[in-house]
């Protein structure tokens, strides 16, 4: 089988909270399977269709004094298979979640996600 993924994908476990508004209302707690710089794939708790947008938050790990970071994202479902589902990473900003003065604070505008090249 020839390999078809347009980015590298990592075996990351984070926590995930994925939102949807609209005629299906969808608000869903658990972690990423795996991600990657265009998109996600995690475990859904019910039933998805292909095209569906979504929000979906991603919190990153931080040293236990630190507030924590969280991206969020927009994109769609490009693949659901049974309870694994896959969607992009169309836009994406980062949140500091301020604990101390109990919320969420964008960071930035969201920006569109750009491949980098390390070498």
């Amino acid at each position: 089988m020839i390999e078809q993924r347009k980015a590298k994908r990592f075996q990351l476990q984070l926590p995930f909270e994925l939102v949807r508004s609209g005629p299906r209302i969808i608000h869903q707690i658990g972690e990423t399977k795996n991600l990657s710089s265009v998109g996600v794939l995690f475990a859904a708790q019910m039933q998805m269709e292909i095209g569906d947008p979504v929000e979906y938050f991603i919190t990153l790990p931080t040293p236990p004094d630190a507030d924590p970071v969280r991206i969020r994202c927009l994109g769609k479902i490009v693949r659901a298979e049974g309870a694994v589902v896959a969607a992009t990473l169309e836009r994406y900003e980062f949140v500091r979640v301020n604990q101390n003065a109990g919320g969420e604070k964008p960071q930035s505008r969201f920006s569109q996600p750009r491949k980098v090249s390390l070498a």
